[in-house]
């Protein structure tokens, strides 16, 4: 019990450590893959491996560009394992004669998918200086590669993303929907039996960064909600119908709640509400 109780206070003075540097990363994460829920997915992931890396180190190293290094290779096994072409660095250098250090605006207000339709190193080189405001030599040791081939592909990424058109046509999960409104519409009502009854005894959740209860466990989630003023209502997400939490009566969303169902009950529920800066970037309609 020791031990656990010892790990688990490591843990968290880790995720204290790291929690300014932590939205960036998610920035960068979503971005390369064009997903605020993938992006987030490789953040967690990201920190995984650097928490387990520090206890093998005799100290601890600069945060911000180490655990930048660990996220973009993180993010690259990610899109090579998701069948992502050209995730090598190339520097084609008749590019670098027009290359501008100055940051480009049209980057900063790009959609998410718009990275998509770029090279990686290019989607990489322009969200590390345009976004993040990285300088190209930083640009440059996250990604494992020279200066010049930063210039060149931020000089390729800038003008794809200026010519590039925002394309999200994908099929709407009408079924899907028709499922949240109904959770929806219990949990606004507080008919807390009602949206019990429509979780299945298996159900896993992960309450993102925080903890994950399986099946009799997953009961405590709603003790919890019972307490707080949240309303959901259905929202798209990157094409997808999720349950975008309104805390207090604001009329922003605070986070998402993403939900999956099986023969008409609930499987899994993911509820990011303890990584709220995800809505950041989310496009929710």
């Amino acid at each position: 019990m020791e031990s656990t109780a010892a790990f688990v206070a490591a843990r968290e003075q880790f995720l204290s450590l790291v929690a300014d540097v932590r939205p960036e990363l998610h920035r960068y994460c979503a971005r390369l893959t064009g997903s605020v829920i993938q992006g987030e997915d490789i953040v967690q992931d990201t920190l995984a491996k650097a928490f387990y890396a520090l206890t093998l180190q005799p100290e601890v190293p600069a945060l911000r560009p180490w655990l930048f290094r660990i996220a973009h290779n993180a993010a690259i096994d990610h899109l090579k394992s998701h069948g992502h072409a050209r995730t090598d660095i190339r520097a084609e250098l008749d590019d670098v004669s027009s290359f501008d250090d100055r940051p480009d605006p049209a980057t900063v207000r790009a959609a998410l998918s718009r990275f998509l339709a770029l090279a990686v190193a290019e989607r990489s080189a322009v969200i590390l200086k345009d976004v993040l405001g990285h300088s190209v030599e930083e640009a440059a040791a996250t990604m494992g590669t020279s200066v010049a081939a930063v210039k060149a592909a931020l000089v390729r990424g800038r003008t794809k993303l200026r010519e590039a058109e925002a394309s999200d046509a994908r099929p709407i999960d009408d079924g899907l929907r028709t499922k949240l409104d109904e959770y929806a519409r219990l949990f606004n009502a507080r008919d807390w039996d009602g949206v019990r009854a429509l979780v299945g005894d298996d159900c896993q959740l992960d309450l993102v960064s925080k903890s994950q209860r399986r099946g009799k466990a997953v009961g405590m989630y709603f003790s919890n909600y019972e307490k707080q003023n949240v309303r959901l209502e259905v929202r798209l997400l990157e094409g997808r119908p999720v349950l975008a939490a309104f805390v207090d009566g604001n009329a922003t969303a605070s986070y998402v709640v993403l939900l999956d169902f099986a023969n008409g009950q609930v499987t899994s529920i993911r509820d990011f509400r303890y990584v709220p800066y995800i809505v950041t970037d989310a496009n929710l309609t």
